[in-house]
């Protein structure tokens, strides 16, 4: 049951700090950018206690503090998996920023000039590409495990 708790403790975090900026944003105490800015800010926050607390746990439940020095393959296996979940979420935010700037400016060029259509849906896809490259960057990381 503690679990559960300590679980739920970083999630309502989360969804505290994201109403707390959309009500300030709302009432016009904080601009947009200072509320991205807090929002990023205890995103990264809340996942660095997580992952402190998670390797903390592990090394308290290691057998011997050698053990724990020279690295388990659980511990290996978690590492790589979140070196897998970092490639493919900052490739698909880079991938989001890219297409939602490339694609208001191809349905404008498209608007101007039909004939554009192709060479603007290229760039769409160049930034969509990103994104894919990070999913197969972490589809290896995963099979190495």
């Amino acid at each position: 049951m503690l679990e559960y708790i300590l679980l739920a403790v970083p999630v309502a975090f989360l969804v505290g700090s994201v109403y707390w900026a959309y009500k300030d944003v709302s009432l016009k105490r904080r601009s947009r950018k200072s509320a991205v800015i807090r929002q990023i800010a205890s995103f990264a926050a809340v996942g660095a206690v997580c992952l402190v607390s998670s390797i903390v746990a592990m090394a308290a439940e290691a057998p011997d503090a050698a053990a724990a020095a020279a690295g388990s393959g659980d511990v290996n296996f978690g590492i790589s998996m979140m070196a897998a979940a970092l490639a493919t979420g900052i490739s698909g935010i880079g991938g989001g920023i890219a297409v939602g700037g490339a694609a208001p400016a191809a349905i404008g060029a498209t608007s101007e000039d039909p004939k554009a259509f192709g060479k603007a849906l290229i760039f769409v896809a160049l930034g969509e590409g990103v994104a894919l490259y990070g999913l197969l960057v972490s589809i290896l990381i995963i099979s190495k495990v």
